[in-house]
């Protein structure tokens, strides 16, 4: 019998979309995490005001997509090599994303590896988007739910320990403090361990505040935080590291391909 055939709760995180088998994600749920900065640049967003986020890959589609919806309501924002993409009104710098400049828009969005991750979910029945930002509520949501695939972004290929530690903290929330039994794979152990190794256990088991300035740090030395810092942007690590600075919980509509705000349960 399989853990989904026994209803056993299930745990998976992957250091890379590529790793996923979107067939495995078929009716379950997943969150996608991108601290370095797609997903925190997206919270950002909707905190502020804006209306909704689509997704897309390319530039050209990026483009295309603006074109159709039209000029008025709508903004293009996004990166490439962590530069601001010429011709667009937004980087993708939480900073930007203002409620003077955001508010009732939509922003066309397109990244280096975020979107990319967020594509590899098309087949999950719900999709959650995670910074350390929004952590606390995303969690929230997850509690009820039986099967869970954290899909990390990683940064140019490559994974990036920026993502594992919030997989981690995220695994150790609903692992450790929930009262249930997961059945993890190996990357989920490992994201966890690599989250307790980062802070003192006080703090990385919930029972102590985790401090901004000692996150932001950690998150400097990754490979997402290197190339955030080697573009000029450094500010933006220190934005990414505002633990549950938000309450809310940006949700992919798979069939639309469009993110707004989960509605609160």
């Amino acid at each position: 019998m399989t853990d989904r055939d026994a209803g056993k709760r299930v745990l998976n995180v992957y250091a890379l979309p590529n790793v996923v088998d979107p067939a495995e994600l078929e009716g379950d749920v997943a969150v996608v995490v991108d601290v370095l900065r797609a997903c925190t640049t997206i919270v950002y967003a909707l905190a502020s005001g804006a209306k909704e986020i689509v997704p897309c890959l390319e530039v050209s589609e990026a483009l295309e997509r603006a074109a159709r919806l039209g000029v008025a309501d709508v903004l293009l924002g996004g990166e490439r090599q962590g530069f601001m993409i010429d011709g667009f009104d937004l980087g993708n710098s939480p900073g930007q994303y203002r409620p003077e400049i955001v508010s009732g828009k939509t922003v066309v969005f397109t990244t280096t590896n975020g979107t990319r991750a967020m594509d590899r979910c098309r087949r999950a029945r719900r999709v959650y988007l995670a910074g350390f930002v929004n952590v606390s509520a995303v969690c929230e949501r997850l509690m009820n739910e039986h099967r869970v695939h954290i899909v990390c972004a990683g940064t140019k290929g490559e994974f990036s320990r920026d993502d594992i530690l919030l997989a981690g903290l995220i695994v150790e929330k609903l692992a450790g403090r929930s009262g249930e039994t997961y059945s993890l794979n190996a990357q989920a152990i490992t994201a966890r361990e690599n989250w307790r190794e980062a802070f003192p256990l006080p703090c990385a088991l919930g029972a102590e505040p985790i401090p901004a300035d000692r996150l932001a740090q950690c998150l400097r030395q990754t490979a997402g935080g290197k190339n955030v810092i080697a573009v000029g942007c450094e500010e933006d690590v220190y934005h990414a590291a505002e633990v549950d600075r938000f309450d809310i919980v940006p949700e992919l509509d798979t069939r639309e391909f469009v993110i707004r705000i989960a509605p609160k349960t």
